[in-house]
């Protein structure tokens, strides 16, 4: 079977395939998840110190998307506790519980290397041991902290990044990777939404002609960038393209008017500054949602409706209205 489409559209409900169906295309498993076939990988097999390697990848990767200053080693939990339970501030507060909840992050990754150095040793580890126990019960209050915590854009929180260690830690390999495919489609249609947001609200100016395909195919790529592992052989030309293409729609520039062009135009009532800032605000949050490999729908619903205002009134929200003339 060839290659599918990226955005699977069928007439009618019943004629999509169920929810994690899976199929060959160009001898490549694919999973079917909101509307997309995405790419699949082998599971490694699940064991204490795959575990152990998948949860420090995942460690790096929760620090690398979120506010800064909250990697604190899980040596330093008690201070970081200490420092919290004391603050009345509430911003402050919200900040020491983000800063808390990185504590809890690194000590549950402290203890499960621990646990995989003792059964190299040949200790059995039973789900009942001590340290297991007390792993779980830091990597469940990190994620009942999590929700204080910013993705470094400022704009919202990435729960789904604090939910994953402790999903891997009371789940199988199997159903955390099938975990991830869910959240990957869901990724990709917060992209694809954003794509036709821009596409339908700047398509509709004239002096931004021709954006519609650049916007599309840096969605494109976007998509199939999230579906890709950093280890797939094809990284180097899909990242690549997902770069060139970002790089394409920042250096989209508006056609300009003729000067003796209607005044009262439409065209001429949308400010060009506050449509490029939206142009550029709209890439930066595909690249968020595409490195963080995880949906971002509160970004994604505000953007859209900073387009839809900038349509209808010419200007950005916080921006005043451009003047005629």
């Amino acid at each position: 079977m060839g290659s599918p489409p990226r955005s699977v559209h069928l007439a009618t409900e019943a004629d999509l395939p169920q929810e994690g169906s899976r199929r060959l295309f160009n001898e490549v498993e694919r999973v079917f998840y909101s509307g997309y076939w995405i790419k699949t990988y082998p599971v490694p097999t699940d064991t204490l110190r795959a575990k152990k390697n998948l949860i420090e990848a995942l460690t790096r990767r929760l620090f690398k998307h979120t506010e800064h200053g909250l990697n604190v080693p899980g040596v330093r939990l008690t201070d970081a506790r200490a420092a919290y339970d004391a603050e009345v501030d509430p911003a402050k507060r919200r900040v020491k519980g983000a800063m808390l909840a990185g504590a809890l992050f690194n000590r549950a990754t402290d203890i499960f290397r621990r646990l995989v150095d003792l059964q190299t040793d040949g200790v059995q580890i039973n789900s009942d041991y001590p340290l297991v126990r007390e792993c779980g019960r830091c990597l469940l209050e990190a994620l009942e902290l999590g929700r204080l915590v910013l993705h470094r854009s400022g704009e919202e929180g990435i729960d789904e990044l604090w939910g994953e260690p402790f999903r891997l830690f009371s789940t199988t390999l199997e159903e955390f990777y099938e975990g991830r495919y869910v959240k990957i489609g869901m990724a990709m249609r917060d992209i694809d939404a954003i794509a036709a947001c821009m596409t339908s609200n700047f398509g509709e100016i004239p002096v931004f002609a021709g954006i519609k395909s650049v916007i599309l195919e840096f969605a494109a790529a976007a998509c199939v960038r999230i579906e890709t592992l950093r280890t797939d052989p094809d990284i180097f030309d899909i990242w690549s393209e997902f770069v060139t293409a970002g790089e394409r729609l920042a250096d989209f520039s508006p056609i300009p008017l003729p000067a003796d062009a209607e005044r009262t135009s439409a065209a001429r009532a949308h400010s060009l500054h506050d449509g490029m800032q939206l142009l550029r605000g709209g890439r930066a949050l595909v690249f968020y949602i595409a490195h963080a490999r995880t949906p971002m729908p509160k970004s994604t619903r505000e953007y859209i409706e900073r387009c839809e205002f900038y349509r209808q009134n010419g200007r950005s929200p916080s921006m005043p209205a451009p003047r005629p003339g």
